[in-house]
Parts: C-alpha cells; structure tokens; sequence
C-alpha cells in the first residue's frame, strides 16, 4: 500500500516547494524493521500529521528526517539537502527535533536553559537575546523567564521545550508528541504557538501524535501510519471521502470468524471489524443493511448491548486501514 499516495491525491499548486521529500527510507534494529519503505513529501508551510499509535515507528522516522539517525537504506532531502553524511550538517541547520522527551535542565532557569541551548547554536550578542525573547514570548512563559524550570508544570515544561526548538529559525521543525501529559490550558498554548510558526514564522510542521482530535484540528494533511508504514496520506476531508462512510456500532460479546466472514460477504458492505467486543460495519447503504445484519446476529443467539450509527472520523479510518482502534 506504501506508493507516492500523497502524489496522487493532493491537489497542490505548481509553485509550492518541497520541503521534505523521501523515498523507500527504511530503518531496522535487528530483526525489527521500524520504518518500511517510506515515500512521502511536506510542502512548504503546511502541518503535516503523523497519526499512529505508541510504536509505530514515528519517532524513528523524524529522527531520520533530522539527521539523529541514519537510514539503512532509502534516500530523502530536507530543505534541499541530502540527509545522507555529505549535506546532512546543511540539514541540521535548517531543521529543529522538538523530542517527546524533555531535553531541559530542572535546576537552571527557563532563560538560562534557553541560553545554554542558544550558545550550542553559535548565537551571540543581540540575536542571542532577541531570539530568547522571541520565544519566550511565543510560549508565553516570559513572565516566568527567571523562575527554575524544576518548579514548572508539566504543561509549562513542555512549552519551553518546544521555545528551545524555535531558537536556530528553522525551516521545519519536528513535533513528537508535543502534548503528552499536558494540561488543557498548555495545550491550546501549544496549538497557538503552531499556527503562529506556520502563519508567521512561515514554518512547514511535520506533528507526530496519536490523538485523531489533534490531527483533525492542527494538520493540513494526515498521513495515517502503523508498523513503520504510511498506509494513505491526504487532507482530512479526502481521507475520510474515500475511506468513511456511516459506521454501524454494536457492542457483542463472542463474535466469533464464521459471523465476522458472513457478514462481509453481505452485498455492499465495505469493512467489518470486531475489537474489544465492538462490532463496526461500514456500508454505503448501511441503513439498507442494518436490519439483515441484526438477523443474522439474533441466529447466533448473540446479544446486542449498544447500537449506534454515526458518521466515521479519523479514527475509523485508521481502522479500516489497519484492522485495530489508534490506541489499543
């Protein structure tokens, strides 16, 4: 399933650049291949979303894409940039790894922290300070500038972890998971702190999470990713055209093969899938359907304790597309 999807079904004008474009990027550890045969392209100030759950390999992937790690095979450029070993120090330059894991340190201040990490950059003098100021003001912790990072939330954390991010101007930065274990108020911080990189800042964002709300609010485009695979990429609206329909829910204990085979074989049903005793059918004709569906079920002997239909999100695609609900 891994082609150029994003080729065929985004309808992006002739004049937008590239970003980020890669093709067959691979990276194992062992016997466990953790990215397979990526293709995939960002343009040029758009959020991209990266929609997995907890170990699918995202991770790894951006941190290819920022030059931490080395792909087994495959090739990609970033900005114009091979990431291979010859141009991967222009690569770094340009791109910011903003990484799940806090990179702080508790004992110093939020502008000491700040100041440290502007010096790994070669920043000095006026810039230095204009930039700190910056982006403390972009993560609004500037009236909190002075205070030990060690008595932040995890939600404040979290913002001058991404405020470190933004100091070197890049042209893209790498978001992975940025609002794990955040508050709702830091959230929406971080959620504005975006738009204002790609509206401002002229930014291209690619964002790693595992929240189909987040996906749906913040990104331009999905990229539906499971076990090191892009399996469709495309606009919300298009992903859920081509792969939603309304959804019939029934909550079933003990479905077993045989009534999961019969039900598919039913005319004009899409996808079936039973995971933690809920039972999804999607179908064009779906209202057409439900009636056969329960007949077929009461044969069984099997009871129906929830009944719902609804129009699909995000989540139902995923698992249409993967067999499995986004975080089980």
């Amino acid at each position: 399933m891994n082609q150029l999807l994003e080729d065929q079904h985004l309808n992006i004008e002739s004049n937008v650049n590239t970003i980020v474009s890669v093709r067959g990027l691979t990276k194992s550890y062992g016997d466990f291949v953790a990215v397979k045969n990526v293709n995939l392209n960002v343009y040029e100030g758009e959020v991209l979303g990266l929609l997995g759950p907890n170990g699918a390999g995202k991770t790894t992937l951006i941190s290819m894409l920022s030059g931490v790690l080395k792909p087994d095979s495959g090739s990609g450029e970033v900005c114009g940039f091979d990431i291979s070993n010859k141009e991967l120090h222009h690569v770094k330059k340009l791109v910011s790894l903003v990484p799940q894991d806090l990179a702080l340190y508790m004992e110093l201040t939020a502008y000491d922290n700040l100041s440290f990490f502007a010096n790994l950059y070669g920043l000095k003098g006026k810039i230095k300070k204009e930039r700190i100021h910056e982006v403390l003001e972009i993560a609004q912790l500037h009236n909190v500038s002075n205070k030990k990072v060690e008595a932040f939330s995890g939600g404040m954390k979290r913002r001058l972890n991404l405020a470190i991010g933004l100091l070197n101007h890049p042209k893209l930065i790498l978001l992975d998971e940025p609002t794990v274990g955040v508050d709702p108020q830091s959230r929406n911080h971080i959620f504005e702190s975006i738009k204002y990189l790609i509206n401002d800042l002229k930014m291209s964002v690619i964002y790693t999470t595992h929240y189909m709300e987040e996906a749906e609010t913040l990104c331009d485009r999905v990229a539906i990713y499971d076990q090191g695979e892009i399996l469709d990429v495309d606009a919300t609206t298009s992903l859920l055209s081509k792969h939603g329909q309304k959804q019939l829910e029934l909550k079933i204990k003990d479905v077993d093969d045989r009534l999961l085979d019969e039900i598919r074989d039913m005319e004009n049903i899409d996808s079936v899938n039973y995971v933690n005793d809920m039972l999804y059918i999607q179908s064009e004709q779906l209202l057409e359907r439900t009636e056969e569906i329960l007949s077929y079920i009461r044969k069984e002997g099997l009871v129906v304790s929830k009944f719902n239909v609804r129009e699909t999100d995000l989540e139902d695609v995923f698992l249409q597309l993967t067999g499995k609900k986004l975080r089980d």
